[in-house]
């Protein structure tokens, strides 16, 4: 027996569309100044869904217009599935990032897992085979039982989808901190490669032409899966169980596979391709017309349910997996399905494109639906929110720089190397595939992960990364370093940025404080991406990261790829071998505000952040570059969390070299965490050729030994441990906490 639906007036007398996250003045504005009338039921679902700050970014479009999205190497710039970089040859990158934060916090395996799913179709969806997932994953303290559930499922959520589906994960990272606790952070990076010629666009166009479903069948899981992206968690609350999807990679393969055949064997008679992600088939469709100018007319009953007497509410809003939304040419639908066939998946016709910019739903027989197609995909309001900087920054700039306590530097390093942030990840990547189809080459473990373009002598690098320790000191100055960090990874791996990709973690928008915090790093990441020439070309805002009222701090979170122009340019962190000599580029200050060692020692982080030049950090980053190209260099590190020290230890660590080395710092500046630093090592007899290139940007400290021995003298002591024991401390410090 079917539950009769609320009337259109009983939605406005009740205002049950406020519980699905519209406003009164939206819900005014859609039924009086759109509509002249009151929406029904599935009506004012689909609107709830298509302007939630998800899927209409109403309150961040003001934020994405700062950065810069075009550049001679970009081919598309966001706007659809992914972004597309040029690498030569016909060929191009192809990728993007997306949050899996809300679904992951209530069922952590398949939040994640689903996240992974969603972020491998849209390359797809692109005509581009991926061949490299990464993510980027934040954690409260490794103290809690929850804590240690949530990183062991999510992880497992992973793991579990990527190596199933056969794309190895092959980089990212991970960080803890308090702020974290109740809203853990699972964002997913997925890199594909493609011709220029295969390059697909997500849309609706040709009157007559048939619109597809193919994939999986819809169930009522993930329903208003955006709507609850959308608003912050309360403890105790039963949470949404409903609106997180449940996964399955080996469905996804044989869709993978399916829709890459076609866009490759049928571009003829293929039109448009989206995958059917956030707010599921109403997004995919109504955007995909909306994008070509067109209207849409769709039979609901023809949609593969897997639930019987699913209302069209549930259909619309259904965010179940591994599906996809195609428009092909009328006359060659049997094409279509005989193909998805052979992968024995559905491939259904369930309407057709139509000239007049409306978009008609109908259920067994009626009309269910009547809306202008811009009225959901463009004309979601867009509100400038109040911002105020908060009062902890000018607290903060009032504050004494801190200075750490170092008795005893020995034992500050090794403290340091146990901190979960800056401690061995390997028990957790090592759950990753990280090989399957034989292309990558850099392994987790390095600045970044790099893979071979197959048939090329190029590769790619790629990595994520953000301090968001920074940014809560300085959101614009914190921003310009996420960018730099992610680029000074790719350049420590012999590669040149192209472009970036973000996840912009954030907490409620609608906080004049929160919202301050997201318009000032966009200023700083903007800047960055200009200096260094790496423009955005895709990403997704996540807001309303909060429990309890109590916001995450900053993080957006930086996804870039750079190319390697020759295999022979290939570099990794790890020092090779004895008697080449160690030099390290850029200045170091005494720069602890925010640092590693500030959390250590006090337990929490204050005070104005260090100053920063992205001019300097340009000139460093070329001069390195430079350097690798002209085969000059053994091993180059991105000097970051925990200073020079961790820096020169996680180098040496890999083939358990020693270090000799003489610092002219002060023992405690060995910690600082000063920007635009790398540790080079070079043999002896490139040492007049990198000398000439490198003039005063580097300092030679000392030299690598087979000692097994790390010995750092600073002007006022020294750190002397073997480099066995602190690799230890280093690698088992997670797996201890876990247990």
């Amino acid at each position: 027996m079917m539950k009769l639906e609320p009337t259109a007036q009983e939605i406005k007398d009740q205002r049950i569309y406020a519980g699905w996250g519209l406003t009164d003045e939206e819900y005014r504005l859609i039924s009086e100044d759109i509509l002249g009338r009151l929406p029904n039921y599935t009506e004012t679902g689909l609107f709830s869904v298509m302007w939630s700050e998800h899927c209409s970014y109403k309150n961040s479009k003001p934020v994405l217009r700062k950065f810069p999205t075009d550049g001679p190497q970009v081919l598309q710039g966001p706007g659809e599935g992914a972004g597309i970089v040029d690498i030569g040859d016909g060929q191009a990158v192809v990728f993007k990032a997306e949050s899996h934060n809300h679904p992951s916090a209530v069922e952590p395996y398949e939040g994640a897992a689903t996240g992974v799913g969603g972020i491998i179709r849209d390359i797809f969806s692109m005509g581009a085979r991926p061949i490299a997932l990464l993510d980027s994953l934040r954690f409260g303290e490794l103290t809690t039982p929850r804590t240690k559930y949530l990183l062991e499922e999510i992880v497992a959520g992973i793991s579990g989808y990527g190596n199933c589906i056969g794309i190895p994960t092959v980089g990212g990272e991970v960080a803890f901190d308090p702020c974290y606790e109740g809203n853990p952070l699972v964002n997913a990076m997925c890199v594909g490669l493609i011709d220029h010629k295969d390059i697909q666009k997500g849309q609706a166009k040709g009157v007559g032409n048939s619109i597809m479903y193919v994939g999986a069948k819809t169930g009522r899981d993930g329903i208003h899966g955006a709507t609850f992206a959308s608003e912050e968690f309360i403890e105790g609350e039963e949470q949404q169980r409903s609106a997180v999807q449940v996964g399955d990679p080996f469905m996804e393969k044989l869709l993978l596979e399916a829709c890459l055949e076609l866009i490759l064997d049928h571009a003829d008679i293929l039109v448009g391709i989206q995958d059917m992600g956030a707010a599921g088939l109403v997004s995919s469709s109504a955007e995909m017309a909306s994008k070509a100018g067109s209207g849409l007319k769709l039979y609901l009953d023809d949609v593969p349910q897997r639930e019987t007497n699913m209302t069209p509410y549930e259909m619309m809003l259904s965010e179940s997996q591994e599906r996809m939304l195609i428009c092909v040419e009328q006359g060659h639908e049997a094409e279509v399905i005989e193909l998805f066939k052979r992968y024995e998946l559905d491939a259904v016709t369930i309407g057709e494109v139509t000239d007049d910019g409306m978009y008609r739903l109908y259920h067994y027989g009626e009309a269910v639906a009547n809306l202008p197609v811009d009225a959901l995909a463009e004309d979601a309001p867009v509100y400038q929110n109040e911002k105020q900087e908060p009062d902890w920054i000018k607290e903060f700039a009032e504050l004494a720089d801190f200075k750490p306590s170092v008795t005893d530097p020995t034992e500050v390093l090794l403290e340091l190397l146990q901190q979960p942030t800056i401690a061995s990840k390997k028990m957790i990547y090592e759950t990753y595939d990280s090989q399957v189809r034989t292309n990558t080459v850099v392994r987790p473990g390095s600045d970044a992960a790099v893979l071979r373009v197959r048939g090329t002598n190029k590769a790619l690098a790629m990595t994520t990364d953000c301090n968001a320790r920074y940014l809560y000191l300085n959101p614009e100055i914190g921003g310009q370093i996420a960018v730099a960090e992610a680029a000074r990874n790719i350049v420590a791996s012999g590669g040149q940025p192209l472009a970036i990709t973000d996840c912009l973690n954030y907490g409620s928008p609608e906080k004049p404080e929160g919202f301050w915090e997201l318009w000032t790093s966009a200023d700083g990441i903007a800047e960055a991406c200009r200096a260094l020439n790496t423009p955005v070309i895709s990403g997704n805002v996540s807001m309303y990261n909060e429990t309890n009222g109590k916001s995450i701090y900053p993080t957006p979170v930086i996804g870039m790829v750079g190319l390697i122009e020759e295999l022979a340019h290939i570099t990794t962190q790890d020092f090779k071998q004895a008697g080449d000599l160690i030099y390290v580029v850029g200045e170091t200050n005494a720069d602890f505000n925010g640092t590693e060692i500030q959390k250590m020692q006090k337990g929490f982080i204050e005070g104005k952040l260090m100053a920063f030049d992205l001019t300097v950090e340009k000139a460093n980053q070329e001069l390195v570059l430079s350097a690798i190209r002209a085969g000059l260099i053994e091993s180059a590190h991105d000097c970051a969390e925990g200073g020079l020290a961790v820096a020169i230890a996680e180098s040496a660590f890999n083939n358990l070299l020693g270090v000799e080395a003489t610092l002219q710092l002060s023992v405690e500046n060995l910690f600082a965490e000063t920007q635009s630093r790398f540790v080079l090592s070079v043999k002896p007899e490139n040492q007049a050729a990198f000398e000439a290139l490198a003039g005063e940007k580097a300092i030679q400290i000392g030299k690598v030994t087979a000692s097994n021995k790390l010995k750092l003298t600073a002007s006022d002591g020294e750190i002397d441990v073997t480099t066995k024991k602190a690799r230890e401390l280093w690698e088992e410090a997670i797996p201890c906490l876990m247990k």
